[in-house]
């Protein structure tokens, strides 16, 4: 019995500090052009980023694709127009997120980490869930509002799930529209298939501020 416990003990441990490890990809500095997309590169579903200078022109958007979960830290962000931030897991959900980040520089940033449409048969994974995100800004950087976004220091964070743009009706009037239209009518649709369903779930967010923070090395 003793050793028993003993070995359960150590499984319990060992799966404990595997659950802890995951990788930090530490970036000195990531600049997105005015307009143009920048992917952090990761194969693991579940990423832990830490970026010293961040800085996105307008409309730009770092993206995260196939991540369950994503960590991301940002010593130092340079945001002076509106840009994005976007996480999905690669099947329509949208990532989990925990955002901690000092502004220096802010005009307007949208999270998003909604779940995706359907899209009537564009895409063969149902109406995506929405993710959960905690986004923390550094008190002695810009304070950022979501009252007005109109005004500078704007932050959004979109986590409604997918689906509420479908219908049945358009499913439909989709397929009755391409009937007659040659040999293979669905043919263009992934696997012949037309899908909505229901909506997903929609996710949460909280914004925090925080005095100080250790960012991770």
């Amino acid at each position: 019995m003793k050793y028993l416990i003993i070995l359960t003990i150590n499984i319990f441990l060992a799966t404990a500090v595997v659950a802890q490890s995951v990788p930090v990809t530490h970036i000195s500095k990531i600049e997105v052009k005015k307009k143009k997309r920048e992917r952090v590169p990761g194969a693991d579903s579940i990423q832990h980023v830490v970026i010293d200078t961040l800085i996105m022109h307008d409309r730009s958007s770092l993206q995260f694709y196939g991540k369950k979960e994503v960590t991301l830290e940002v010593k130092h962000a340079f945001i002076p127009k509106k840009a994005y931030i976007s996480a999905t897991d690669g099947k329509n959900n949208g990532s989990d997120m925990e955002i901690t980040m000092r502004f220096d520089e802010l005009g307007s940033l949208i999270v998003l980490a909604g779940g995706r449409d359907a899209n009537n048969g564009s895409r063969t994974y149902p109406n995506g869930d929405g993710g959960t995100v905690t986004f923390n800004y550094l008190s002695d950087g810009v304070k950022p509002q979501s009252a007005d976004e109109k005004q500078d220091t704007y932050l959004r964070i979109d986590t409604r799930a997918g689906g509420y743009s479908v219908n049945a009706r358009s499913d439909l009037y989709n397929i009755y529209s391409r009937i007659g239209g040659g040999s293979r009518p669905l043919g263009q649709l992934p696997q012949g298939q037309v899908y909505s369903g229901s909506p997903g779930i929609d996710g949460e967010s909280d914004i925090h501020e925080l005095s100080n923070f250790d960012f991770s090395k």
